[in-house]
């Protein structure tokens, strides 16, 4: 008898048998099998046989923003349900399904009833429950699509009641809804709610470029005989307006007479007008993505419901009117702002307070305060002086939750603790926080710390076939403590500094001769300078009737802690206008420093209160010895 192992080794499973034959009298048994699965999804399998890695913690990441997103939504829904059932807009069949006792707007165990559909008991089904405004719909439809209220072998009319929620929608905006419709409506508005971008996150605008979306037609393709390579051409696409837009292709380009998108930058000069090549044609570029980028569909929707001058409710219902085909989720309108949705819902709130007093009475707003906000009397008396429009679009449905703080994450500083008594009246001391490396006053002590490690060489010559060694010479080129300060005082202000720039300051007086010199650092290499206080003064160069010396170290400070600290884009505008009203600025100075871009979250390696230890930075000669102080280097060049 002979015991043979057999394997089968796959790409996401194993399978084995341990069998025993004799070959001569042609027997055998099974002695042992089994296989083992590896749980792997074909996305990933390909990705694998294609030697990509693949990480199931990124796959898991993605699973849990889902629930993530799914648990914030219910949130939002408990707390709208609290606040429509004080006001009485719940419908009864709807209501009695929810539990108002203990778990406050959760539907109770296995009932998830829908608002616009009461249960019929005698025939077994659901009946809209809005048909007077389906009706006034369904007249609507008669004037622009007759051939849709066609019945065609007794089959009802081919119009959804879902429809119903977008006609309200424009209706709300000029006319009275029911108290039931507008409790679906808000409902609606908490399940599409618009991409809310933070600071950082949306496209930095450039003075000089207009990005604009064209939808245009091609009148013709030409080849315009010059080839990119062998097999590519470079074609002149002419659109419809006259503009020509040249692209490559290894197959000539049947696009005549069709339809193309583009993302369309323009070049402009200082007074807005558009820059001319030496040839006098226009600055144009075109980008054509595919149809699934990102930004194309953002730009697209939000272009074409900007165009219309209408709301995103009107925009959708109104399409529906002309093309009753139009499907909606996931093509009409996919990503745009959330501003969209938000200036929609609240002129139908301050439209609908004028029909509807619940949506003014004091003390049903003090009632849902009171219910949302049982253990927060803090806050409940910051917005008691509000209304029901901002409850409902700023602390319910438009709630943005800040971002954590993951301020445990910043390294602790080695050399300076807080010291505190706990309650049995122990001293307990706790290493404090490193600081940004945007702070002012840490690109201050970097700048410091660079110079006091520069050095200036005189390049060495050859002198009777024997090559001298480069020499030391910065003692004649930075004489006194006051040439120091004038080095700093220039490096302060610029972004970064290389050592051919360098080499061109002007009290070195060396613009014929400063390839004879270098300095001790890497030759090629960029260094940063003070980039906080060149960024600002940037911005700072633009706005109106700047007093000359504004930016002192303390308004600095000021401005950089706004920048740096406000992740909110409003919030950062209502910081930016209290900022110019203090210090008596323009109305220019928020629209400059708006679009600032946040500034990145690295630390250096120690905290302010170190390096304030270390010297006052009004005594240089306390500066240049600073870093004998600490036997690390702080800054990373």
């Amino acid at each position: 008898m002979k015991k043979i192992l057999g394997l089968d080794l796959g790409t996401n499973s194993v399978g084995w048998a341990l069998v025993e034959n004799n070959f001569e009298e042609k027997t055998g048994n099974i002695i042992g099998i089994g296989s083992r699965i590896i749980p792997i999804d074909q996305g990933s399998l390909g990705e694998f046989d294609r030697g990509n890695s693949v990480s199931q913690t990124a796959d898991r990441t993605g699973f849990r923003g889902v629930r993530r997103l799914r648990e914030r939504y219910l949130l939002r829904r408990e707390r709208l349900h609290s606040v429509l059932n004080i006001l009485g807009f719940l419908p009864v069949h709807y209501s009695q399904h929810i539990d108002f006792e203990k778990h406050f707007g959760q539907f109770l165990d296995e009932a998830e009833p829908k608002l616009a559909y009461k249960p019929n008991p005698e025939s077994g089904k659901s009946d809209f429950i809005f048909k007077s405004s389906f009706e006034e719909m369904l007249a609507d439809f008669a004037k622009h699509q007759p051939q849709m209220l066609t019945k065609k072998n007794g089959e009802p009319a081919l119009i959804p009641y879902d429809w119903t929620i977008y006609y309200l929608r424009k209706k709300a905006l000029t006319q009275r809804i029911e108290k039931e419709e507008l409790a679906w409506l808000l409902l609606h508005f908490n399940q599409k709610r618009g991409y809310y971008q933070l600071r950082g996150e949306e496209e930095e605008e450039n003075d000089n470029k207009l990005v604009e979306f064209h939808s245009l037609k091609v009148v013709g393709v030409v080849d315009s005989g010059d080839k990119k390579s062998k097999d590519e051409i470079w074609y002149n696409v002419i659109l419809e307006n006259g503009w020509i837009y040249r692209r490559t292709s290894n197959v000539p380009l049947d696009w005549t007479g069709k339809i193309k998108e583009f993302i369309v930058t323009t070049d402009l000069n200082e007074d807005g007008t558009i820059k001319k090549d030496k040839y006098g044609k226009e600055k144009r570029s075109f980008r054509s993505p595919k149809d699934d980028d990102w930004t194309l569909v953002k730009k697209k929707t939000e272009f074409e419901i900007d165009k219309s001058g209408k709301t995103v409710g009107a925009y959708i219902y109104d399409t529906l009117l002309q093309n009753p085909n139009q499907k909606i989720k996931g093509k009409l309108v996919r990503t745009i702002e959330r501003k969209f949705y938000k200036e929609e819902l609240q002129i139908i709130l301050e439209k609908q307070k004028i029909f509807h007093p619940e949506l003014l009475d004091k003390q049903l707003y003090t009632a849902c305060l009171e219910e949302l906000y049982k253990s927060n009397e803090n806050y409940r008396s910051s917005v008691a002086q509000m209304d029901f429009t901002y409850l409902f679009l700023n602390d319910i449905i438009f709630y943005q939750r800040p971002l954590k703080s993951k301020k445990s994450l910043i390294s602790n500083c080695r050399y300076e603790t807080l010291s505190y008594k706990d309650k049995e009246g122990n001293i307990i001391s706790v290493p404090l926080k490193c600081i940004a490396k945007s702070h002012p006053l840490y690109q201050e002590f970097r700048l410091w710390q660079f110079l006091q490690n520069l050095k200036i060489y005189q390049r060495g010559k050859e002198v009777e076939g024997k090559l001298q060694f480069d020499v030391d010479v910065t003692s004649d080129f930075l004489k006194t403590e006051e040439d120091w300060i004038s080095l700093y005082e220039w490096l302060n202000d610029r972004k970064e500094i290389d050592q051919k720039v360098f080499l061109k300051y002007p009290a070195f007086n060396l613009k014929k001769n400063a390839e004879q010199y270098r300095w001790n650092y890497v030759e090629e290499k960029i260094y940063p300078a003070n980039e906080t206080r060149a960024q600002i003064l940037t911005r700072l160069s633009k706005v109106a009737n700047v007093p000359l010396g504004f930016l002192t170290k303390e308004i600095e400070e000021h401005l950089w802690h706004i920048l740096y600290s406000v992740e909110d884009k409003k919030e950062i505008e209502k910081a930016l206008k209290t900022f110019a009203c203090k210090h008596q600025l323009g109305e220019d100075f928020v629209d400059h420093f708006i679009k600032f871009p946040p500034f990145k979250k690295d630390y250096g390696a120690y905290s302010a209160k170190a390096i304030k230890k270390t010297f006052d930075c009004d005594a240089p000669r306390k500066i240049l010895e600073a870093r004998s102080h600490f036997p690390g280097n702080d800054c990373s060049y």
